[in-house]
């Protein structure tokens, strides 16, 4: 009886220590896994991070290359407009000057054909007589012409001037800036 009860404290003993080492071993393989899982986690985090400082650079960097394109762009169309404005005001000089001078010569051409003439015989012939007529009909439509240039010029003039305003003012600024950001959103995402 004594033997059998040696017996058995000894199997209990010997259960006890194998349930000792397989607790042992069980809580140093969790503590393992849960080392391992932390470690991938931070791992995960910090890659997370990075991917995430490098999206919002590469955006900071879209977003400042797109606004100096639109700045460059909003100048070039102002630069277009008054070149289109100071070509338009030197057509307005020219074409006035040209007016001017067509005037002037009719004016000319009338003043000339009005003056008195050196006194004839005191009766005319009828060659006089048709003379006469003649370069006063060559007065007035001199006159007429002048007139009808002044007024075509100043049409011209008029809708180069329009011309000119609403190209400048209408012509859009092209937008790169939005493809930029979104290839940058795409290449951040991927």
């Amino acid at each position: 009886m004594g033997a059998a009860m040696d017996k058995a404290q000894e199997m209990g003993a010997s259960l006890m220590k194998q349930t000792e080492v397989a607790a042992a071993d069980a809580k140093r393989g969790a503590g393992k896994a849960r080392t391992a899982v932390e470690k991938k986690a931070r791992a995960a985090t910090a890659t997370v991070k990075r991917r995430g400082k490098a999206a919002e650079a590469d955006a900071r960097k879209a977003y400042g290359t797109a606004k100096r394109t639109v700045t460059r762009k909003a100048r070039a169309v102002e630069a277009d407009a008054e070149r289109a404005l100071g070509k338009a005001q030197r057509a307005v000089k020219r074409k006035v000057k040209a007016a001017a001078t067509g005037a002037k010569k009719a004016a000319g051409k009338v003043e000339r054909a009005m003056s008195p003439k050196k006194p004839a015989a005191a009766r005319k012939t009828g060659a006089a007589k048709k003379t006469t007529g003649r370069k006063t009909a060559s007065a007035k439509s001199a006159v007429q012409t002048g007139i009808a240039k002044v007024r075509t010029t100043a049409r011209k003039v008029g809708a180069a001037v329009t011309k000119a305003a609403t190209g400048a003012a209408t012509k859009p600024a092209k937008r790169p800036a939005k493809m930029a950001a979104k290839r940058a959103a795409k290449r951040s995402a991927a």
